[in-house]
């Protein structure tokens, strides 16, 4: 399966709850979440008895959504976190937290996932002070994103940085706005993460 490129707000529809793929959009009174619209199709006001199994999916299918992934990938994430010492599910999220596409979005650089994305891929980003390309990236504590000092980059990010500051910053990391440069912390616990799936369901659908 190739990538969605389709209305990000079907999406949040189709699950029910805001996904956050549009930036501030997100945040106005217009949102389809917020109007109450149904899910997309024909059939989208029907409410039918969900089975197990679908519940489950539903539940990897908004984490897998929200960060913009894809199944092959999603999975491959999922792998590494059964394989690492821990919980599954919490590493599984610490790991989606700790993409470099998602810490660019958490401080700000980007108004979504997916624009941070793209700051990625154009360059427009460096960790530790050298060019980072690759939006899977997973940092680690103590590693230092920062806007490459080009005037393009920089505009973008200055012009998205204060309108995230009022949404508040994760505690896990920390933002220098004049250097347009932040720091992982730490990695991001449960309670700072705070999910909003049950991972858990997500493990028990992996382990079938």
């Amino acid at each position: 399966m190739g990538r969605y490129i389709g209305p990000a707000c079907r999406l949040c529809r189709r699950e029910g709850m805001k996904l956050f793929l549009k930036g501030d959009r997100c945040y106005m009174a217009k949102c389809p979440i917020e109007t109450g619209r149904s899910a997309p199709g024909m059939h989208g006001q029907r409410r039918s008895k969900t089975s197990d199994y679908g519940v489950q999916l539903r539940e990897k299918q908004k984490l897998r959504r929200m960060y913009g992934m894809q199944e092959g990938q999603f999975r491959l994430f999922f792998q590494r976190a059964l394989k690492s010492r821990g919980i599954t599910g919490e590493k599984l999220l610490q790991a989606l937290e700790l993409r470099l596409d998602n810490v660019a979005y958490r401080l700000g650089f980007a108004p979504s996932r997916r624009a941070a994305r793209q700051m990625v891929l154009h360059g427009h980003l460096a960790v530790n002070n050298r060019k980072a390309t690759v939006p899977s990236m997973v940092l680690k504590a103590g590693d230092v994103v920062q806007v490459r000092d080009r005037k393009q980059g920089r505009e973008y990010a200055g012009k998205w940085m204060e309108s995230a500051e009022s949404r508040g910053r994760a505690a896990w990391l920390s933002l220098d706005k004049q250097q347009f440069r932040g720091e992982v912390l730490h990695v991001p616990t449960h309670e700072e993460i705070a999910p909003v799936v049950r991972e858990h369901l997500i493990v028990e659908l992996y382990s079938k």
